[in-house]
């Protein structure tokens, strides 16, 4: 009896506040799988005019340039406004983005859409995950982080099926209709996230609102033992103090008060985390590994495959349009399903090993892709080849999603000391974004100029970046800050030492000796 009501017992405060804030994932994999079917559809071609390749890629791509230039600017505005509200705001812009892209009377009122879309997209996202990294305990911190990215892949579901469901609309409303319901869930989103998502207990500690703090956290529900560990995170407070009065201090009213409560209550600091920090030595090998890292996220293919998963699935011979979306919402599916598990074991499993073997095993699905096309193996109506093909995408999601989408962008934020972290993560966001625009701008031109050139590409660079994090990336999962910062120091110590080794070992000792 005791287990079954517990069943039914309501969620901590912050568990509410992660799912509500993951929400903002769902509104980003729903246009991530709304725009590659859209335009495929016959009423969009006519509406744009039979697009080229290079156009056709350019009307995906506009939403992401802006997204970056704003995910740089994101951290400036939730440490200068708050999480919550930065994300509230971003919501908002991303919304009347939509509804211009479904309102629009030709094209270039749409790509004027995807452009604003694009702004809000990039202020609001990243600030999610910093957002429940600063509100979740230790022990659910992956597990927690990783909800966006469940949402995105079931935003990628709903976006691919609510497309294949209107393909058959005699009229533009075929294209207009997906718009129109994404750009209602935005702003329902914008208001959720303004009027239940509280402050971030952590924004306000640095803020010098530590009597905030403490009521946000029994709102959370964080234990105080919990509390006591994120707290222990944080770089000191700089606390101002005037000569000519002595601070006293603050003494603790209960059990669950603020542990900065009760030792002096800090006023706001003057110092503020600057931009620029994010390139103090401490700070500045983690901020080149999370932008190195959020980038190949994208250039291992990922976006290339969602964003034109019909063109793909019509490359490899199904020829359809009907059969084309259909695989391609078969494929959110899947996505879907194993990203549920990867969330629920994200703490259990390691960081650095799951993102190279996972960089691997990518590499292998994408040179086999590459070299059954570069062997003329693949036909459209007879043959294996378009059936492994087929299967080798799937498979190439699956890792994906198990690996580099579950602990890339947990990894890009955790490592971050908190004073930069907000920035730190958004311009890591913000060249995912810009690898991302490459991506979903050269895809349908590499399709259509070779049919295996872009799966080469794309698994080169998951060869690399697997390369990279075996010499440089230290195992994060459950550490604190300081021995986070220990696993840096002696990461790169090792990884130079290690390559060092390899380059004498394969290279050096290869040159003929030379007598002087």
């Amino acid at each position: 009896m005791t287990q079954f009501r517990s069943l039914f017992r309501k969620p901590p405060g912050y568990v509410v506040a992660s799912i509500v804030c993951s929400l903002g994932g769902f509104l980003f994999g729903a246009d991530t799988g709304i725009i590659g079917p859209v335009t495929v559809m016959e009423s969009f071609e006519q509406y744009v005019g039979n697009p080229s390749p290079t156009i056709h890629g350019l009307i995906v791509s506009s939403i992401l340039i802006p997204a970056a230039i704003s995910s740089f600017l994101a951290g400036r505005l939730a440490d200068a406004l708050g999480r919550s509200r930065g994300i509230a705001i971003g919501a908002l812009i991303f919304a009347i983005g939509c509804t211009l892209e479904a309102a629009a009377a030709h094209i270039a009122m749409f790509i004027v859409g995807r452009v604003i879309e694009g702004a809000g997209e990039g202020l609001y996202l990243g600030t999610l995950v910093v957002y429940i990294c600063e509100i979740a305990p230790p022990k659910h911190r992956g597990a927690l982080t990783t909800g966006p990215q469940l949402l995105i892949t079931l935003g990628l579901m709903a976006g691919f099926f609510t497309c294949y469901g209107t393909a058959n609309i005699p009229s533009s409303l075929s294209w207009r209709l997906p718009f129109s319901l994404l750009a209602a869930c935005s702003y329902v989103f914008s208001a959720a996230a303004l009027l239940w998502l509280p402050a971030s207990p952590r924004w306000l500690t640095l803020e010098g609102r530590t009597s905030e703090a403490a009521e946000t956290w029994e709102k959370l529900g964080v234990p105080a033992a919990d509390r006591e560990k994120i707290l222990e995170q944080l770089e000191p407070v700089v606390v101002d103090t005037d000569a000519s009065r002595e601070t006293e201090p603050v003494l603790a009213t209960s059990s669950s008060t603020d542990v900065g409560a009760t030792q002096e209550k800090p006023k706001k600091s003057k110092k503020k985390s600057q931009m620029l920090d994010v390139f103090s030595p401490d700070a500045r090998p983690r901020l080149f590994l999370a932008v190195f890292l959020m980038a190949m996220q994208q250039l291992s293919g990922i976006d290339g495959v969602l964003y034109y998963a019909p063109l793909l699935f019509k490359q490899a011979g199904l020829s359809s349009l009907e059969a084309t979306f259909l695989a391609s919402g078969v494929s959110a599916i899947v996505i879907f399903a194993v990203t549920i598990p990867a969330t629920i074991w994200a703490d259990r499993w390691g960081r650095r090993l799951n993102t190279i073997l996972g960089g691997l095993g990518m590499t292998i699905t994408m040179f086999l892709i590459g070299s059954l096309y570069a062997g003329d193996a693949v036909h459209a109506t007879t043959g294996a080849g378009r059936w492994v093909v087929i299967v080798s995408i799937y498979i190439f999601t699956v890792l994906y999603c198990t690996s580099w989408a579950v602990g890339i962008k947990i990894y890009a934020a955790e490592i971050q000391p908190q004073r930069t972290r907000a920035s730190a993560t958004n311009i890591a966001h913000g060249s995912n974004w810009l690898s991302n625009f490459l991506v979903a701008l050269v895809t349908p031109t590499l399709l259509a100029k070779s049919s295996f050139g872009a799966y080469f590409l794309f698994g080169g660079c998951t060869f690399v970046t697997a390369v990279v994090c075996w010499l440089f990336m230290p195992e994060t999962r459950g550490k604190t800050l300081d021995e986070i910062e220990q696993a840096f120091q002696h990461s790169h110590v090792k990884g130079l030492k290690a390559f060092t080794s390899m380059f004498h070992r394969k290279v050096l000792r290869r040159i003929p000796a030379v007598n002087v």
